[in-house]
């Protein structure tokens, strides 16, 4: 650290030295297609063609991978290191360059660490990547910490790494909060000791530091596994959950490290509803039901349905998917469901699940008359009543359908869209 409280490099000899000039050497060829286009503020504002060139870039490294693993490996180092400075000013508001990063990142950091080199130009790599790291102006490339136990591919590297990073790491933390150090190569450091397996080391310094951060002591939680200690690496990540770690990275954490030791129950019940939580209702039910294929879905469903009162209905896609009709229509009974999505249903089932499929339609008005649908168009209305005669035709259950909806119809006042739209269309087909 010096006296304005910013970390340091590692001095001479605790570490590989930085080759001088990287650009020079023969990693940057003009066989690239890439390179011609990375450049410094090559993009200016606009994500969209960076993204664009990212993987592009991407792809083309891959392909030469595959032939060439070393030659891959070397295009991987040399597009990393010239990423953060090509794309510095463009705009990161809606943070889909970050993501497209992180995405070529998770890609190429695998290609470096298979790549068959030798230890010395495996240094010269990773002291480049070290270099670019430190000195991008906005951090796109920090991921790349994640991975650096795994770059070193070898214990050995990874003990020198650890050994040159460690004292600073110690040296910032011992000064915070006096002097709001920081050191971009932490992540590095804790990496490389668990990497190098200085599980017990590695623990001792997190235990040095000044907060608690899941970023840095998701480490421990893997050194605590490492040594065979599952339970006390599971307390250790559950007392992170209440202080700074997103609670479904602890449970997928949590649930990992349960299926690794073949505790499968235990793993879906502490954690796995959590853990595998998704963007829609549907893929956290599919993503469950995949990885636990032991569990029956309605067992799965069921379970889910109980973890989220007052959003039953939100299921029905997922039971319906599932084959499960009778209880989706009981869901869709509880709470809302979308009349559009139960129209559609009442139109794909109407053959095959003529039952399900008459539900489907009297329940899409059933939520429209309750006043709780959007944006109801006529033609809407009119669909789910050819929809419910149909089905109900096809199910031998037409007269209960239709009084079903006769008596909905006649709690509505007079001024009502469905009402206006059905009760002679309703009237006309009792009568006949």
């Amino acid at each position: 650290m010096d006296r304005a409280g910013h970390a340091q490099r590692p001095r001479a000899g605790t570490s590989p030295k930085q080759p001088r000039d990287f650009m020079s050497t023969k990693i940057d060829k003009p066989t690239w297609e890439f390179a011609a286009r990375f450049r410094r503020h090559a993009f200016g504002w606009k994500s969209q063609p960076a993204i664009t060139r990212i993987r592009e870039a991407v792809s083309e490294i891959k392909v030469v991978a595959r032939k060439d693993p070393l030659r891959g490996a070397e295009g991987a180092v040399m597009f990393l290191v010239r990423l953060s400075p090509a794309i510095e000013r463009v705009d990161s508001s809606s943070g889909s360059i970050g993501n497209a990063v992180n995405r070529a990142i998770d890609a190429l950091a695998p290609l470096i660490t298979n790549a068959p080199v030798d230890p010395a130009m495996r240094r010269k790599w990773l002291e480049t990547l070290f270099e670019a790291h430190g000195t991008e102006a906005i951090p796109y490339i920090e991921p790349l910490g994640d991975h650096w136990g795994d770059l070193c591919a070898s214990p050995t590297l990874a003990a020198e790494w650890a050994d040159a990073l460690a004292p600073t790491i110690e040296t910032t933390w011992r000064q915070y909060p006096q002097e709001h150090g920081y050191f971009h190569g932490t992540n590095m450091g804790l990496s490389a000791m668990l990497a190098a397996g200085q599980y017990d080391r590695l623990l001792a310094l997190l235990g040095q530091a000044p907060y608690t951060l899941w970023h840095d002591h998701h480490w421990g939680v893997k050194a605590l596994v490492a040594l065979g200690r599952t339970d006390e690496a599971l307390q250790y990540a559950e007392a992170l959950r209440d202080r700074s770690a997103p609670s479904g990275e602890v449970a997928r954490t949590c649930e990992a490290i349960l299926l690794a030791c073949g505790r499968i129950d235990e793993a879906y019940t502490r954690y796995a509803i959590e853990a595998n939580h998704a963007s829609t209702y549907l893929a956290t039910f599919r993503a469950l039901c995949k990885k636990y294929p032991h569990k029956a879905p309605e067992e799965v469903l069921r379970d889910l349905v109980d973890r989220s009162p007052g959003e039953e209905g939100k299921w029905f896609a997922a039971a319906k998917d599932a084959g499960l009709y009778g209880l989706a229509s009981g869901l869709a009974r509880r709470t809302p469901v979308d009349h559009r999505t139960l129209i559609r249903a009442a139109r794909d089932f109407s053959e095959h699940e003529p039952g399900f499929a008459a539900d489907c339609a009297l329940l899409a008005l059933y939520w429209i008359c309750a006043g709780r649908a959007l944006e109801v168009s006529t033609g809407e209305i009119l669909a789910a009543f050819d929809h419910l005669r149909e089905a109900a035709s096809q199910a031998q259950c037409l007269d209960p359908a239709l009084s079903q909806l006769q008596q909905m119809l006649d709690a509505l006042p007079a001024e009502n869209i469905v009402r206006r739209q059905l009760y002679g269309k309703l009237a006309c087909r009792i009568r006949g």
